[in-house]
Order: structure tokens, then C-alpha cells, then sequence
């Protein structure tokens, strides 16, 4: 059984900082693609940040770039969001996904829970 557990999201005021992490199991996580997702209240579901299973390939969202950071330790089966110069607009539940194309479709296959990212103005 697959799962994907993410942590580390809380309450930060505007240009704090957060580190989301999301820990696997149940997947050889070093042949996965894996990403960061963000759902804030009445709005879609939207893409963040992915990187390659060997984390040499990385793309974000125009609305982050500069400011957040994915990376991954596949020896510790953990993909990371650093996420700094937080906005007020950056408040949302945060997801991360596992997909074999996720870096190309920017699609998971499998998902977490989500963590709650709260910024305050």
C-alpha cells in the first residue's frame, strides 16, 4: 500500500519561511517523479514544484519560482518543499504526489493527505 505523509506546514507570517517534507512507503520511491500541489478555499487544485526521480530535473510554477525549492533524499524515500518569501496568496493545503511522468504531465498517481500552509499578512 502506497503512502505518502507530508509535514512541516503551520502558520508563518508574510516573507517567513516553511519546509514541507512528504515521506513514502509501499513504492520504490527512487523510480518515481515526485511533486508539490496546492489547494487554497473555492479554487482549484494547482501545481507547485516537481523533480525527477534522480533530482536532476526540476520545474516549478511561474507564481514560485525564486522562492520555492524542491528537492528530494531517495535514501530517505523524502521529497522536500523549501518555501521562502511566503505571500499571503501562498496559503493553502499543500499535497504531494508521486507519478512516474509527473514531470512531463504534472500528474500524480499516487497522493498524500496534505499539510496546511497559513500565512498571515
Amino acid at each position: 500500500q502506497v503512502q505518502l505523509v507530508e509535514s512541516g506546514g503551520g502558520l508563518v507570517q508574510a516573507g517567513g519561511s516553511l519546509r514541507l517534507s512528504c515521506v513514502a512507503s509501499g513504492l520504490i520511491f527512487s523510480n518515481y517523479g515526485m511533486g508539490w500541489f496546492r489547494r487554497a478555499p473555492g479554487k482549484e487544485r494547482q501545481f507547485v514544484a516537481v523533480i525527477s526521480w534522480s533530482g536532476g530535473t526540476t520545474n516549478y510554477a511561474d507564481s514560485v519560482k525564486g522562492r520555492f525549492t524542491i528537492s528530494r533524499d531517495n535514501a530517505k524515500k523524502t521529497v522536500y518543499l523549501q518555501m521562502n518569501s511566503l505571500k499571503p496568496e501562498d496559503a493553502a493545503v499543500y499535497y504531494c504526489a508521486a507519478g512516474l511522468n509527473i514531470v512531463t504531465t504534472q500528474k500524480g498517481t499516487f497522493w498524500g493527505q496534505g499539510t496546511q500552509v497559513t500565512v498571515s499578512s
